[in-house]
């Protein structure tokens, strides 16, 4: 079986519980709102929430945020698994996740995404599902990189055959010519600052907008 796309939640190493207990608050939300759009995924996803960007546009969109930091493939499969896409009816659901799947190949991820993308298009048939290419990471080119690199170049034919279902690039080109990452785009070189979410981003509130009004 391919492990990145076997349901799997986070080992709770540290001890305080926090991953099953952000799951279990999702699944509360899930009965308390009527989301228009969801977002689904890990750091990328979280930290969004916390934007000026997701206050102005997102927000008012009527989105839920159901990033965690660290999630790779397996663990939102298990998320959506149990209980995170009961009782809500989304027009858009808006996935970012691959980045953490550690020690899995390109095929691997790719399986993943899929997986996850399968078990979305069943629940939701009446969705639209966008699937944001993952964004590089890394000061400098680094095998991780150019894993999700191949990851993005599989992934619109891997996705094809489902219905309503586009990949999209929110890499504005952050890998400049020397092959770097700024940290203005990315302050740690993985996770985007507040400039780096207006470009990765700001395409996305279009597409949404569009998405939304059909």
């Amino acid at each position: 079986m391919n492990p990145a796309a076997d349901p799997t939640p986070i080992e709770d190493v540290h001890g305080d519980g926090r991953w099953m207990s952000m799951h279990n608050r999702f699944v509360c939300e899930t009965k308390e709102k009527e989301p228009d759009v969801l977002f689904i995924g890990d750091s990328v996803v979280q930290h969004l929430g916390q934007t000026e960007i997701w206050e102005k546009s997102f927000a008012p969109m009527h989105s839920l945020n159901f990033g965690i930091g660290g999630d790779a493939t397996q663990n939102v499969l298990w998320r959506l698994q149990n209980g995170e896409l009961e009782h809500i009816k989304p027009k858009v659901v808006v996935l970012q996740i691959g980045t953490n799947n550690h020690g899995h190949s390109a095929d691997q991820v790719v399986g993943g995404i899929k997986a996850i993308v399968d078990l979305l298009s069943e629940n939701h048939p009446q969705a639209y599902i966008v699937v944001l290419a993952i964004l590089p990471r890394g000061q400098n080119p680094n095998p991780l990189r150019e894993r999700n690199d191949q990851v993005n170049q599989s992934l619109p034919a891997a996705l094809a055959n489902i219905p309503r279902v586009q990949v999209v690039n929110i890499d504005p080109g952050f890998i400049q010519p020397d092959g770097s990452i700024s940290h203005h785009d990315m302050f740690d070189y993985l996770h985007l600052t507040r400039l780096g979410y207006q470009k990765s981003f700001d395409p996305i509130y279009d597409l949404l907008l569009q998405l939304l009004s059909e």
